[in-house]
């Protein structure tokens, strides 16, 4: 080969790379990450959701492109943020948030592996079951509906002399009113009175607090989780003692919580969006339920409140906050 050949040869190379590079970038698979709420409170559950790839081997811009759609609370876009996904022939869409979030991933697709974050994906018809959810989606099963009679119990145990306990629901959320008979029936079958109260919009709230019951246990629901700081502020302004959900709650000043660690369940659905990026099916992969969860209390709260913690219920928190 003469000189003038190499030199030829060197240069078609060259111009050959930024090519090969683009083609290389182009050929990451795509993960659409859709979620009903802003990005903002979800921060820490979207770096777990990170860490989740990361055990499997998947890095964000280094072998792997995550699209991220946020509804911000409108519900109604979700269908288009979900068809969008199809059009763009996404690898993977994680659908997290509110139940609008799951329907409309499944409206939008029977083909596309779905992995999700719900609570009862069998009610929804997005699994055949749990063990071999048989269709396009998997992931995690929080179960918060079978939950409500152990916060019902921790009321108790935190004010043994409550005639009367209240429990907020929103009348919007289908998973609200399934917790609100699981409620009920826990109560009637120990002989503990409740009333229910409905919130679906700012002056409900307000409403419920204003009546100043004994106890108070708050339903999940997206109306409730986006509205953590304004709750847990009435709580404070008309001491009312109140139990929720999610630890973070607690954690924003609330008094007590119970439930699923949202922070395993994001991290599991990482691993399974990775887990179908290298081969296996959602069909194949089993709807994880819950394995871990957690009982924080607020200790400055309970003080703020005129009340002593049993130390048999400070034995078995998670987290305690003074």
């Amino acid at each position: 080969m003469n000189r003038r050949e190499f030199i030829t040869l060197l240069g078609g190379t060259a111009a050959a790379w930024p090519l090969a590079a683009r083609a290389q970038q182009a050929a990451m698979p795509v993960i659409g990450f859709l979620n009903s709420e802003s990005p903002g409170p979800l921060a820490q559950f979207v770096s777990v959701f990170h860490r989740g790839l990361n055990e499997t081997g998947y890095v964000e811009g280094k072998n792997v492109i995550i699209e991220y759609r946020w509804a911000r609370g409108q519900y109604d876009r979700l269908r288009e943020m979900a068809a969008d996904f199809v059009l763009r022939r996404v690898a993977v869409i994680v659908a997290t948030g509110a139940s609008p979030s799951l329907l409309a991933a499944r409206s939008a697709t029977r083909e596309i592996p779905t992995v999700l974050i719900a609570g009862e994906p069998m009610q929804d018809g997005i699994v055949v079951s749990f063990n071999r959810p048989g269709r396009n989606a998997t992931g995690v099963s929080l179960f918060t509906d079978v939950l409500s009679a152990k916060r019902l119990e921790l009321v108790r145990e935190l004010i043994s002399n409550a005639a009367v306990i209240a429990l907020l629901v929103d009348p919007n959320s289908k998973e609200s009113v399934i917790e609100a008979s699981e409620v009920q029936e826990a109560a009637h079958a120990i002989g503990q009175r409740i009333i229910v109260s409905k919130a679906g919009s700012e002056p409900d709230l307000v409403s419920a607090f204003a009546g100043t019951p004994a106890a108070l246990l708050i339903a999940g629901s997206p109306f409730f989780t986006k509205r953590r700081d304004q709750l847990v502020a009435l709580a404070a302004q008309y001491a009312v003692p109140t139990v929720y959900e999610w630890r973070e709650f607690a954690t924003a000043g609330g008094l007590l919580s119970y439930g699923p660690s949202l922070t395993d369940a994001y991290r599991q659905v990482g691993v399974y969006a990775a887990r179908i990026l290298n081969g296996e099916k959602p069909a194949d992969l089993p709807v994880q339920q819950p394995t871990k969860f957690e009982l924080a209390i607020n200790l400055k709260t309970a003080k703020a409140l005129d009340l002593d913690v049993p130390q048999t219920l400070l034995a078995r928190a998670d987290e305690v906050i003074e």
